[in-house]
């Protein structure tokens, strides 16, 4: 089972947050909320485990259909719901850049795949309601 450990380390929340492989995170609140500007804020943390997770698949698929990645961006963009609480992810837009000698349609099939079937984190994402949209570039 995995095991997160999150310490305080600077003022009221500004923490570190260390999974079982020694990895760290810093994390902290806005400067509105009493946060220090430390680290991430944890609901901007779960659209980098997004971009992570999906950039992995994809990556995973194309190499398999033997397409040459040679450099890989995304861009990811959120709204929350607003005046509730918990404030959860309401609309995701997701910009993918591959470059190097990929097929398009391989491309966005990849990106399909990740969002719809393997992204364990978009999954929980959809499950929370949030829409993701996406659009998918290729670079030569």
């Amino acid at each position: 089972m995995p095991t997160i450990e999150l310490n305080r380390v600077q003022n009221d929340y500004g923490f570190e947050v260390k999974d079982e492989y020694g990895h760290v995170v810093r994390m902290d609140t806005s400067p509105e909320s009493g946060g220090q500007n430390f680290g991430v804020r944890p609901m901007q943390m779960l659209l980098m485990g997004l971009g992570g997770c999906s950039a992995i698949d994809v990556i995973m698929i194309l190499k398999k259909q033997r397409q040459n990645v040679r450099d890989y961006k995304m861009i990811i963009k959120g709204d929350r719901e607003a005046g509730k609480e918990p404030s959860l992810w309401k609309d995701i837009t997701v910009e993918f850049h591959i470059y190097g000698e990929v097929d398009q349609e391989k491309a966005e099939k990849a990106v399909d795949l990740s969002l719809n079937k393997y992204c364990s984190v978009a999954a929980t994402l959809f499950a929370a309601g949030a829409a993701i949209k996406t659009e998918t570039f290729v670079h030569p």
